[in-house]
């Protein structure tokens, strides 16, 4: 789009007005999207197209269709967070960081993608903006808590998302969508307000392409004073260092992570993704490593999250919570400082098993998702052993926990034809590497060609 741009080809006014048709056409499908601003976008479009003409464009995204979850502030629309007890009746005055970031760099914004109450769970649905569905299957989720973001993309509806990841969440739904998206390091993208879950959430691209992203983290990975955990900006760009490839990488692949039960057709796919890397160049060791679930501290860490997210609220407001979200709040109130600090000691020794596991691996393989998408407007699978999201996303938490760089890419399709996601995992500030190798899979296995049924 930006080389067409470039050449007169095509204009950012043609562009978006693509993609508002596109939303227009098919979001009643999928609800992506819980808020579309056409007059906005197209008035920015208008004169993102007039600097094009005059050869000066703004930024590296300039005239890019791009969307935002609506948890990320964003100056002149409400941010909801997909909860009935946020008021849109308020000043929306301004951006968080990223969102910044975007309009110094020229992105067209069209609309705010949907996320479940809060962004507590690993699903799309709450009780403001109905079911988010999945394009491959529109009977079956989407994911999140980025599934908006995940449908607007799997369908050609917004070329560049930001999402966020607080156990999984752009990488949930990458999954279950067929897109790609990438979870940075811990401190390189800003956020502001901090998220109630703390550190443990990130914000994060999700796009079709390895390249898209590697371009959106170069706008969004940089520093804001208003986060106080930021660190500097990567030396080089993402984008300008994606070709480096695998060869003589030392490389991990955990099929279960030494607890997890996958699906056997997604176990299927994922190893074939994995034998992949031999043949780029690259040493595979099956291997895991080396921690048990930490999903007892995550709950203490995400719940207590949760709770303090709440805290502000009547009876009255808490009686139309999601309900799964008003039981979890319950259980977060109950947790002492001792059990928090508890739980960040199980944290800081996960941190540093894994710094020691990166001095052996360059990087390490997993499944994205144990399982294919499942029905939509629940919370698990029908038949399900466990009650909450967290026991089907054992692959995602864990890298949350850890600050560690982890990116979703599609790597094949069970025998139903739905997306089945690789999780490419890295040492903290290694995110080059883990964009290189994702980039180096998407031209060994091209997944361009594969497109949703709506599509």
């Amino acid at each position: 789009m930006l080389s067409a741009f470039r050449n007169g080809e095509l204009s950012p006014a043609e562009a978006t007005a693509a993609v508002l048709e596109r939303i227009e056409q098919v979001d009643p499908e999928v609800n992506a999207f819980c808020l579309v601003d056409p007059e906005h976008a197209t008035r920015a479009a208008k004169e993102s197209t007039e600097r094009w003409a005059r050869g000066a464009p703004e930024g590296l995204v300039d005239g890019v269709p791009t969307s935002i979850k609506d948890v990320l502030l964003t100056a002149g629309w409400p941010t909801l967070r997909g909860s009935r007890s946020v008021s849109p009746a308020q000043s929306w005055t301004e951006d968080g960081p990223s969102v910044a970031r975007l309009r110094e760099q020229g992105a067209v914004l069209v609309g705010k993608t949907t996320t479940p109450e809060l962004a507590w769970k690993g699903v799309t649905d709450g009780p403001l903006h109905g079911v988010t569905r999945n394009p491959w299957d529109t009977g079956r989720t989407a994911g999140g808590s980025s599934g908006g973001g995940a449908a607007a993309v799997a369908l050609g509806m917004a070329p560049l998302t930001v999402g966020t990841d607080g156990g999984g969440s752009v990488r949930i739904p990458a999954s279950f969508c067929g897109v790609f998206a990438h979870k940075p390091t811990y401190g390189w993208v800003p956020h502001h307000p901090q998220s109630p879950f703390g550190s443990l959430a990130h914000v994060g691209p999700m796009t079709t392409s390895v390249a898209d992203s590697a371009l959106l983290l170069d706008v969004i990975a940089r520093p804001d004073p208003r986060d106080w955990s930021t660190v500097p900006p990567p030396a080089a760009s993402f984008l300008g260092n994606l070709d480096s490839g695998v060869s003589g990488l030392r490389i991990a692949f955990s099929p279960t992570l030494g607890y997890v039960r996958v699906d056997p057709e997604v176990a299927a796919v994922v190893a074939e993704a994995a034998r992949v890397f031999e043949e780029l160049g690259a040493e595979v060791e099956e291997v895991d490593p080396g921690f048990t679930d930490p999903v007892a501290e995550f709950h203490t860490l995400w719940f207590a999250g949760a709770a303090k997210s709440v805290e502000h609220l009547t009876p009255e407001q808490r009686a139309e919570l999601d309900p799964g979200l008003r039981e979890i709040t319950e259980l977060g109130a109950s947790f002492s400082a001792g059990d928090y600090l508890t739980a960040n000691a199980r944290r800081a020794a996960m941190g540093a098993l894994m710094g020691r596991f990166h001095e052996r691996f360059d990087l390490l393989l997993t499944p994205t998702m144990p399982i294919p998408p499942f029905e939509a407007g629940r919370e698990v699978p029908p038949g399900w052993p466990g009650d909450r999201w967290t026991s089907w996303c054992q692959f995602t938490y864990p890298f949350n926990m850890t600050q560690q760089p982890a990116a979703s890419i599609p790597c094949g399709v069970t025998s139903g034809g739905l997306p089945v996601g690789l999780q490419v995992v890295g040492g903290r500030y290694t995110d080059h590497r883990v964009l290189a190798a994702c980039h180096a899979f998407e031209r060994a296995r091209p997944w361009r060609d594969r497109r949703p049924p709506l599509l």
